[in-house]
């Protein structure tokens, strides 16, 4: 598959995923804007707010009668977080033309209803209709506080921001709950014209017309979209690393501790940290699943995770409260074993079996396409999931070793229950 990206007017950019083994289409618009503190529970909400109405479709019950005769094309929003970015927009999917009946064209009617959702958005004297905006007030909110309710998600969200204090990485991609609670209607409409003018857009097309199709369809579709002092991407720094680990105690009314680990990566070969940190505890292969979760039974859960654009490594582990020092050790030593090359010959091909299935399944679904192809453009990356998969092909043990010899630990972060606190 040939993948393009082209860049269509001041600060968009269009990228080109044609495939044809799919009877639908996939139109993305997604704004990149580097994530900020005063500004992420804002843009959160932006997106929900737009998907609520338009000036031709001016309720939730016109804008789907509206899809519904579109052969049931769906117009979802989006919230992620990629690298330092906050990236916002609206994702549809559509029934591929070749599929539908009588041959009737579905891309350029779902491109501009996509484009009207963001820049003719339904309003009320010059602003966003209230009733919208506080009913999606209240969802984002909800969100936000329910995050506390999947005690492992919630851990591991706890461990990035303890992590990366005082850098953007460790903002969530909503927000937090105190800044959601202060957001204004008349501010809203503001930030919402700032984001669509200057923020980085890109857009995704995955299916089964030609190049220049979409981009006439996307040029008409988003004519009307302002564009003035682009601010583009940021750029992800590596964690700087401590000098000291630190380490976080929590105290909540759980039954199961949660143990989070974040290391420094202070090598920058990729391939081999992304093959070090699959042995490590990347598969149900790894060290940490087949030792400290299978063998020694220290663990409810034990993974780690490799943040390719800050240089660190997570693990999120799941204990008793009372084996806390023992999974402590023995995550450490698992690593300590990676480290060192002690490894058998089927953990290095597994790794690598693992890493070259994800890349060669993406293929396979446009979401994870246009998500993979999404972090890319956010992150100033370019390489191809063929790329990547050749790159992890030719690492060698070696270079394993010697990357993940710079891995550190940084900050522990320990949820634990409140009667192991008295």
């Amino acid at each position: 598959m040939e993948v393009t990206r082209t860049k269509l007017a001041d600060g968009v950019y269009l990228t080109y995923l044609p495939a044809r083994k799919f009877k639908t289409s996939l139109l993305s618009a997604q704004f990149v804007t580097p994530i900020r503190q005063e500004t992420a529970a804002a843009y959160a909400l932006l997106p929900a707010v737009l998907r609520r109405g338009t000036v031709t479709y001016p309720d939730m019950g016109s804008l789907s009668a509206r899809l519904d005769k579109l052969y049931g094309a769906r117009i979802d929003y989006t919230v992620r977080k990629k690298g330092e970015n906050q990236c916002v927009g609206f994702v549809a999917s559509l029934i591929d033309d070749s599929f539908a009946p009588g041959g009737e064209k579905l891309l350029e009617p779902v491109a501009d209803l996509l484009g009207e959702l963001i820049c003719d958005p339904a309003t009320e004297r010059g602003r966003f209709v209230p009733a919208y905006f506080e009913s999606e007030k209240t969802n984002l909110i909800d969100a936000i506080r329910s995050l506390i309710n999947d005690k492992r998600d919630y851990a591991d969200s706890r461990l990035l921001r303890e992590m990366c204090a005082g850098e953007p990485y460790g903002i969530p991609r909503l927000g937090d709950e105190k800044s959601a609670e202060k957001l204004q209607l008349q501010k809203l409409h503001a930030q919402y014209g700032q984001l669509i003018a200057a923020s980085q857009l890109e857009l995704f097309y995955s299916g089964n017309a030609s190049w220049d199709r979409v981009a006439h369809a996307l040029l008409s579709a988003f004519s009307t979209l302002p564009r003035d002092n682009i601010k583009y991407a940021a750029a992800a720094q590596n964690h700087p690393a401590r000098e000291e680990v630190r380490t976080v105690t929590e105290s909540l009314d759980v039954t199961q501790g949660k143990l989070g680990m974040g290391f420094s990566c202070g090598s920058s070969d990729t391939a081999a940290l992304l093959m070090g940190n699959t042995l490590f505890g990347g598969s149900s292969n790894s060290k940490l699943f087949l030792n400290v979760r299978e063998k020694l039974s220290l663990c409810y859960y034990a993974s780690s995770l490799y943040h390719r654009q800050k240089g660190m490594i997570t693990v999120s582990s799941g204990i008793e409260f009372g084996n806390y020092q023992k999974a402590y050790d023995e995550i450490l030593a698992q690593l300590a074993a990676v480290q060192n090359g002690q490894l058998e010959d089927w953990e290095l091909e597994g790794a690598r079996s693992t890493l070259l299935n994800a890349y060669a399944s993406m293929g396979d679904s446009q979401g994870k396409l246009e998500n993979f192809y999404l972090g890319q453009a956010a992150t100033g990356q370019s390489e191809t999931p063929e790329a990547l998969a050749a790159q992890v092909r030719g690492v060698t043990p070696e270079r394993i070793f010697e990357a993940m010899k710079t891995v550190k630990l940084d900050t522990v972060y320990f949820l634990r229950g409140k009667e192991a606190a008295e």
